[in-house]
């Protein structure tokens, strides 16, 4: 009796109930669509971090995090390589060979981070095909390379021209080999963008003089989740194999430190949002309440019970906020799933400055389910706490005065 008392009466006037479902809706879109575009700036520098530089979980020579050197390299074959894929939760593992050397063309000569990977892994963890603007990728021992376009511009170098490597290779030996470029890709961060060159794994263990070693291992697990639970349990299985395991978190604290000051600024931002709009709904109910003092009088003068009464504008109020929140998960998706597809592009100094640290310089939304839970009960929670006043109305109302207004 009282749910179907409180849902006729909030259509009783059609427009005060609009303009109060109207305020909680467009509070709710506000609150989703910022929580939503800050997660996905995190995202895109987690990503970025994690499948171009990290990945997830890696595995190391247990010197090589205090000297990065190809001297700490370690062995790997299919042994190891069933041994990690063997343990729960792991999809699959990426082996790479990474070392400094001098790329030089006919005209010029660069620093460059050369990288040995099996382009097939690679691909599955950050799509690296289809970052390839021209050419072709190599194939194992082709003797071909891909050179990132930043640092093919710098060394005035295309497709078909020759790339000479020269450097140190493992135990101190010469490393030194001349290499068809065979593509260009184009990495999202700038920074790599002019100095890397990818070969096949074959080839840059032969050029550093490291049959069957590598410098890591990442290892990918099935669900993101799962990451310490899967580097706790490698950190046993390999605990008397010489070698470390690292999470992406151990691996650059920096970012960490970075997203969790960033997480912080954007806690007071939203509590001042919810300040901001507690006051915007609190201004609708209190308008509301205010306006039915007389009916409120009038009934409590013809014999209902102020307690029957409280509660039947509580059900009022707490069918106005579900609608509210409902309407606002509705159209709230439809700017989100917008720039989820279509990322904010970053110009200008903002866009160096986000170069700075290897990130995309594009801001997308993020689409999680507990984004939508959160935000929605705590706007829920707070209009639920403001629609206490009309309750505490009612019960200290006096009736000759609410009668009079």
């Amino acid at each position: 009796m009282y749910l179907k008392l409180a849902w006729r009466n909030i259509w009783r006037n059609k427009r005060r109930t609009l303009i109060t479902v109207s305020s909680v809706m467009f509070a709710v879109v506000f609150a989703l669509f910022l929580e939503s575009l800050e997660r996905g700036a995190h995202n895109v520098m987690i990503d970025n971090m994690t499948q171009f530089h990290t990945g997830y979980i890696q595995v190391q020579d247990y010197r090589f995090e205090d000297e990065p050197s190809l001297d700490n390299a370690f062995y790997y074959d299919d042994e190891l390589s069933d041994q990690v894929i063997g343990l729960e939760s792991v999809e699959y593992t990426i082996p790479r060979i990474e070392t400094f050397m001098l790329a030089a063309g006919a005209e010029a000569t660069r620093g460059a981070f050369v990288m040995g990977v099996e382009v097939d892994r690679e691909d599955r963890l950050n799509n690296l095909k289809e970052r390839l603007t021209e050419g072709r990728f190599f194939e194992p021992n082709d003797g071909t390379a891909v050179v990132t376009e930043g640092l093919a511009n710098r060394l005035n170098l295309a497709v078909g021209d020759s790339l000479v490597l020269l450097g140190q290779g493992r135990f101190g030996m010469t490393a030194s080999g001349l290499y068809e470029i065979s593509g260009l890709l184009r990495h999202p961060t700038r920074e790599m963008n002019n100095q890397l060159v990818y070969l096949s794994l074959p080839d840059a263990q032969w050029l550093l003089s490291a049959d069957d070693h590598i410098t890591a291992l990442l290892v990918t697990p099935n669900r993101v989740r799962d990451t310490e639970s899967i580097a706790r349990q490698l950190r046993s299985e390999l605990e008397n194999e010489e070698l470390a395991v690292f999470t992406w978190r151990e691996l650059i604290p920096e970012l960490v430190e970075a997203l969790e000051f960033d997480q912080a600024q954007s806690r007071l931002m939203m509590g001042i949002l919810y300040v901001v709009i507690g006051f915007g709904i609190f201004g609708t109910i209190l308008t509301m309440t205010l306006e039915r003092m007389r009916e409120f009088g009038i009934l409590l003068s013809v014999g209902m019970q102020r307690i029957k009464l409280a509660l039947v504008v509580f059900i009022e109020t707490f069918f106005i906020t579900i609608m509210g929140v409902l309407a606002g998960f509705v159209l709230g998706i439809i700017p989100i799933l917008y720039f989820y597809f279509n990322p904010i592009e970053l110009g200008g100094e903002m866009e160096e400055v986000v170069a700075e640290f290897g990130v995309e310089p594009i801001m997308p939304t993020a689409i999680a389910p507990d984004i939508f839970l959160w935000q929605g009960l705590m706007v829920f929670i707070l209009t639920t706490i403001i629609c206490l006043y009309p309750t505490i109305k009612i019960l200290t109302l006096k009736i000759l005065e609410a009668s009079k207004t």
